[in-house]
């Protein structure tokens, strides 16, 4: 993947949901809903403020992020979908459980 945010924005790829229910059913492509948590690929520098200093990110490259549902341009490069969002569109970084926690 060759992109580079500019800006306040992100590069996201979606993770696509389980095609089962809980019941087994497979869902076809159609009754699938459009992802909305992802993996950061890039990030930008942040925001410039009117004084022209630049706002820090608080994601960075490889957390895992839920964002808006119809947030974000769609690009697709090769046979890869990304997402390009604007920081204030994702919701939350999902902190991975420690491997001693699941235990």
């Amino acid at each position: 993947m060759n992109l580079k945010p500019l800006g306040d924005r992100v590069v996201v790829k979606p993770l696509e949901e389980e095609e089962r229910t809980k019941g087994g059913i497979v869902l076809p492509d159609v009754a699938k809903e459009k992802p909305q948590h992802g993996e950061v690929l890039a990030v930008g520098p942040g925001a410039l403020t009117e004084d022209g200093r630049r706002l820090p990110m608080d994601v960075k490259v490889g957390d895992r992020v839920l964002f808006a549902k119809y947030a974000g341009t769609e690009v697709k490069i090769g046979d890869e979908e990304y997402l390009i969002l604007r920081q204030s569109d994702i919701l939350a970084i999902v902190e991975r459980e420690p491997a001693a926690a699941k235990a």
